[in-house]
């Protein structure tokens, strides 16, 4: 990719993207995970620590090549995306557990990700992997990539809350254009190669993000967290941020290739959530008319 796309321009776009979401978060936010930790704290051991085992067990399981093998952990270490908060709107989830957990996820991140992606480059060893690690000053890029627009997302919420109302939509527009214009700028850089990406991590990146969101309902609700905090889990927990794992790949780790398995998963997971929502949506309410009684 150009230099000047991946060291301006990238990092622009998630800014906007990362201060859209901040325009969506307030204080209370944060609060409210005090109010309900069981279903807060079962998302949040699964997405920091069940999703990287089981995308770590793929990865070995497909022999992906260490460059793959290496974006595939970096995207499964990202946290939610807002488009999450989407999907949970119009299938009926906890909206509100949503927006906590992305905002806790995006605070954790910080710390979990760089941590994850460092020992997945110690694992699979990549080619250049001496260069590729998130050292203590790439940490910090991550750091002010992720946290310092969301910081001001919500500094403009606080003084401005009509505005910030009034920017939800457009943000939102602006932050799927720029997803759907990463995605297809990593493809064309790899344009040589991403029949051959497709077919090593199409199937993985698949699996990973149907096993994410079966898990991430199923284990709430055997667990007794309600169905729309479950399902909120799941679409939390299945729907990833592909911007920001696509721009720390290229803008900050340097890699064009290392981003290819967070386009792909990007490309699959609005199907597949949408899919597994009306599947979800459908099974419930069968389930609802089965127990009516007799001509009721």
């Amino acid at each position: 990719m150009d230099s000047a796309l991946t060291t301006v321009l990238l990092p622009l776009a998630l800014a906007l993207v990362m201060f859209g979401l901040g325009l969506s978060l307030t204080l209370a936010d944060f609060a409210r995970v005090g109010r309900q930790p069981k279903a807060v704290v079962i998302a949040l051991v699964l997405q920091l620590l069940v999703l990287p085992a089981i995308c770590f067990g793929l990865v070995i399981a497909f022999d992906l090549p260490p460059l793959l093998a290496v974006g595939l952990m970096l995207l499964a270490a990202s946290p939610g995306g807002t488009t999450a908060n989407l999907f949970s709107h119009l299938y009926r989830g906890d909206v509100a557990l949503n927006i906590s957990l992305t905002a806790v996820n995006s605070l954790i991140a910080v710390v979990t990700l760089p941590v994850i992606t460092n020992l997945a480059i110690a694992y699979f060893e990549p080619a250049d992997s001496g260069s590729l690690g998130l050292q203590f000053g790439k940490t910090l890029q991550v750091f002010a990539i992720v946290l310092v627009p969301v910081a001001l997302g919500m500094f403009v919420r606080q003084r401005a809350t009509a505005f910030a109302d009034r920017m939800d939509k457009p943000v939102r527009i602006a932050s799927a254009v720029v997803l759907a214009l990463v995605i297809v700028g990593t493809i064309i850089a790899e344009r040589e190669d991403v029949v051959d990406y497709l077919s090593d991590v199409g199937l993985p990146a698949l699996l990973f993000c149907l096993a994410s969101l079966t898990l991430g309902f199923l284990v709430p609700r055997a667990l007794g967290v309600t169905h729309k905090q479950a399902l909120a889990s799941a679409f939390e927990i299945g729907v990833h941020n592909g911007t920001l794992a696509i721009a720390i790949a290229i803008s900050v780790l340097g890699s064009v290739e290392l981003a290819v398995p967070a386009a792909v998963y990007s490309v699959i997971m609005f199907p597949a959530a949408a899919v597994f929502g009306w599947a979800i949506t459908r099974s419930t309410r069968t389930g609802v008319t089965e127990e009516q009684p007799a001509g009721a």
